[in-house]
């Protein structure tokens, strides 16, 4: 449930590199190995699906850009990239409808001074520093970056969770809930939000609260094996 960590951040550099050098085999691999253990970074799925367009595979990278869209609603640059590649498979309605898309979520971003992949570069630069203070121990640092980020990409869900768990690491509970609160209203399948709310819930000693979102994640995603392992605890913590 951490952000990336050191290493993370490295082989993500590593393959950003590999990607402007346009060696997308060796940048597809390397975003591959971030999406094993961060599934839910919309970036790193719209780079997968970058590398993928670039090397022929279509169907696969609209996979990647379709889960992007999925973990944040509100990525232009992946509503975009969507778009290209449905047309080039000639699904020519569903392209024209993530062109609309993408159309009316520019109107809908947070600061109109930094517009389209200026805002979003500038957004995911702060993200990123945001990511690297919090590996390297210094979560109060990473919440302003991560706040800096959402003034101007409010939809960013990925960095909204990000700005979750770090709050969570600073003991600002009530605020970390409150993020993870937004992020659930306005995507309720997200299983890691809710697997985070709970153990916010548990962190504020509201174990009942805790007990419902673990028991409804592990309903909702029955291969994902942390909330029944979260469950397990707290039931051997104080067995009902």
């Amino acid at each position: 449930m951490s952000s990336f960590d050191y290493v993370a951040r490295q082989i993500l550099t590593r393959g950003v590199s590999a990607f402007e050098r346009d060696d997308y085999g060796s940048a597809l691999a390397d975003f591959r190995t971030l999406i094993e253990k961060h599934p839910d970074f919309a970036d790193v799925r719209n780079k997968a699906g970058l590398c993928l367009a670039l090397l022929g595979s279509s169907e696969a990278a609209l996979e990647e850009f379709d889960h992007a869209v999925r973990v944040n609603p509100g990525y232009v640059e992946a509503h975009l990239n969507r778009a290209i590649v449905l047309n080039d498979l000639g699904q020519f309605p569903q392209a024209r409808e993530a062109v609309a898309r993408a159309a009316e979520l520019e109107g809908r971003q947070g600061d109109a001074r930094f517009r389209g992949d200026v805002g979003n570069n500038i957004a995911t630069t702060h993200a990123g520093l945001g990511d690297l203070y919090a590996a390297t121990g210094a979560p109060e640092l990473a919440v302003g970056q991560y706040r800096e980020a959402l003034l101007l990409r409010p939809r960013f869900v990925d960095i909204r969770m990000r700005l979750a768990k770090a709050l969570l690491e600073t003991g600002q509970l009530l605020q970390a809930r409150s993020e993870v609160e937004s992020i659930l209203e306005e995507r309720p399948a997200y299983t890691g939000a809710r697997i985070l709310y709970g153990t916010i819930c548990h962190k504020l000693g509201d174990r009942d609260s805790a007990v419902e979102q673990w028991e409804r994640a592990a309903e909702e995603a029955p291969q994902d094996l942390r909330p029944r392992a979260y469950l397990a605890t707290l039931r051997r913590e104080r067995p009902d």
